[in-house]
């Protein structure tokens, strides 16, 4: 098989997966997109933890002030969701760029705490400006236009979920290309060895930065589909622990993948939905008990585990 014939098949693949969803699950749309949207803030947390090597707990700030500063958008200016995906985008672009310049002087124990306190400051900063965010209370009323003029937003979030599918398919074609092209490979052997690259004259400051701030901006637009399509947004949004929940989720389906993002953000949904119907108190236990299963057995997640069955199955065809 070629590499194009690779590319291919790799481009379709999620195309095909949100056909085969919407054909199992015909009444849980909603839910679906929420899956899509979720799956697109581990991709973006992808790129700093299994990229770069940086552990972050702050991840939520971007994805927060995605969903906020959409959520205004829609209010005030405009309800057009196209224009308001670009909003949230450059809200979590932004705020990962302003951190990143003091996050990025850090190493270790540290760069986690201050992303965690990072967090905090702007959730208290949201809590507390009641008349601009809703405080507690969060915002709601927020009523979209068509999208592309056409397309209705409908109570079962049917074009919810082709709208944040489409979305999530659109950046991950995007970062397959990016973590391919110069720029991704740089980043990889930043993380593995950042004192050789900085010997060659490589910027790892300027590198790190950049690759942070393009994070935070996809984070930026899943919290605006978020916004947009389940039209309410609260401080959850900007908790560390929806910042712990997406690292579960990364380590589940496997860092440093792409592909490992999206399978552990549909095995985590999918866990949550269904183990919480069947004990809604102890849900987390099922998942904290496939957590440990994964780490112990599938270090390298969910996606590793399954590519060296692949593998392991191809290498015994010919035999």
């Amino acid at each position: 098989m070629t590499n194009l014939h690779r590319s291919i098949g790799a481009a379709a693949v999620i195309p095909l997966a949100a056909v085969a969803l919407a054909l199992i699950f015909p009444n849980q749309q909603a839910f679906l997109a929420q899956i899509a949207i979720t799956a697109l803030v581990v991709l973006s947390l992808d790129l700093v933890v299994g990229f770069a090597g940086l552990a972050t707990l702050g991840h939520a700030a971007m994805y927060g002030a995605g969903a906020y500063g959409a959520a205004l958008y829609a209010l005030h200016v405009w309800a057009e969701p196209l224009t308001g995906l670009i909003v949230g985008g450059l809200a979590g672009a932004t705020i990962a760029f302003l951190s990143a310049l003091m996050l990025m002087r850090a190493h270790g124990l540290t760069f986690l705490m201050m992303t965690v306190a990072i967090t905090q400051i702007l959730y208290e900063i949201v809590n507390k400006s009641r008349a601009v965010t809703g405080g507690d209370d969060g915002l709601y009323g927020i009523v979209m236009q068509p999208l592309l003029g056409v397309f209705e937003f409908d109570f079962y979030g049917r074009l919810a979920f082709w709208y944040a599918a489409v979305v999530l398919w659109l950046v991950f074609l995007l970062l397959r290309h990016i973590v391919a092209s110069p720029f991704g490979l740089t980043a990889r052997a930043v993380r593995d060895d950042g004192d050789r690259v900085a010997t060659l004259g490589g910027n790892i400051f300027g590198h790190r930065v950049a690759l942070y701030t393009l994070s935070g901006a996809i984070a930026g637009l899943a919290g605006a589909l978020s916004a947009q399509t389940v039209q309410v947004v609260g401080l959850h949004s900007l908790s560390v622990t929806f910042s712990a929940d997406i690292l579960v989720m990364l380590v589940m389906g496997g860092a440093g993948r792409l592909w490992g993002g999206l399978l552990g953000a549909l095995v985590f949904m999918m866990i949550h939905h269904y183990a919480a119907e069947i004990d809604p108190v102890r849900w987390m236990l099922f998942v904290g008990a496939i957590l440990v299963v994964i780490v112990l057995f599938l270090p390298k997640g969910l996606f590793g585990g399954l590519e060296a069955l692949v593998n392991r199955l191809r290498g015994r065809a010919p035999a």
